[in-house]
């Protein structure tokens, strides 16, 4: 099985509408769309965009982040028609949404038939509690789909081996992971941590950012984003395990094809079978 993906890099800038969101929106779609793509990834909390578009006062300040759930009927309704325009899966990044009173960084996957699959963001960082009051998710999903069965973690999710390993021993086999970071160190912190879960658990990880700035919106001034697409570090694959990486902090859209068969190969028979290999008998089967 097969499965070509797109990554996008993302940029953001001050905007005065929804409209405007969609066409951007729309233009790395296509460009997906134009690749024969299977998937596409957008990143980790790029519908703060919208917080741009301001009150209409003319004041020039943000929207506050309590006000970017009332989006949410219009950016589903936006993601849902072009995956079932283009018949591509696309993982809408993730969008901040509401339940009771309290504020959840969610990721969407809509698949071409319509349906929305979520996956909340399981840890949250220090600055999403203090600044946000962001509140976390309490469960792993995984989604089937006609390519290959796929698990979304957000960004810190990625940091925690222990989620992606239940991930793993749920079958799936492509780790997508929208992410936004405001600088260097933030951004090694989390392409770092995917490497480390491929080799872990001999899976592939797909993972952007945002890039560009929102002068406006409070914690989103700065942004430091690379799309990768991350594999494996042992034969057949790429030594460095880097299949495809974009241009850092550049607006773009990066594409390569995953081989699912080449991981059951390598997890039977690779140079080190690091996910048959794992110790259950001294360490907590993650399953």
């Amino acid at each position: 099985m097969k499965m070509r993906v797109s990554a996008v890099q993302y940029r953001l800038h001050t905007i005065h509408s929804f409209e405007e969101f969609a066409a951007q929106v729309e233009h790395y779609v296509k460009t997906a769309q134009e690749f024969d793509a299977d998937f596409v990834l957008f990143p980790e909390l790029f519908t703060t965009q919208l917080m741009s578009i301001g009150d209409g006062s003319g004041s020039g300040k943000a929207l506050p982040i309590e006000a970017l759930p009332d989006f949410t009927e219009a950016y589903r309704s936006l993601f849902q028609g072009l995956a079932k325009q283009t018949g591509m899966h696309i993982i809408g990044g993730t969008h901040i949404t509401s339940e009771g009173n309290r504020l959840y960084n969610t990721a969407h996957l809509f698949y071409p038939d319509g349906r929305i699959g979520e996956q909340k963001k399981l840890h949250i960082t220090p600055t999403e509690v203090k600044e946000w009051n962001m509140g976390a998710g309490d469960s792993l999903q995984v989604f089937d789909t006609d390519k290959g069965r796929i698990a979304v973690l957000v960004c810190y999710d990625v940091e925690f081996p222990e989620i992606v390993r239940m991930a793993r021993a749920r079958g799936a086999d492509v780790l997508f992971c929208p992410s936004c970071t405001d600088d260097r160190h933030g951004f090694h912190r989390v392409r770092y941590t995917c490497h480390a879960r491929t080799i872990e658990n001999q899976i592939y990880v797909v993972t952007t950012g945002t890039v560009g700035a929102l002068p406006t919106v409070d914690f989103m001034r700065g942004n430091f984003g690379q799309a990768a697409v991350i594999t494996p570090n042992d034969v057949p694959f790429p030594p460095k395990g880097i299949l495809v990486e974009g241009e850092i902090n550049g607006d773009m859209v990066v594409t390569a094809d995953l081989d699912l068969t080449l991981l059951t190969e390598v997890r039977e028979r690779g140079s080190v079978t690091t996910w048959r290999d794992r110790r259950t008998d001294l360490y907590t089967d993650w399953s």
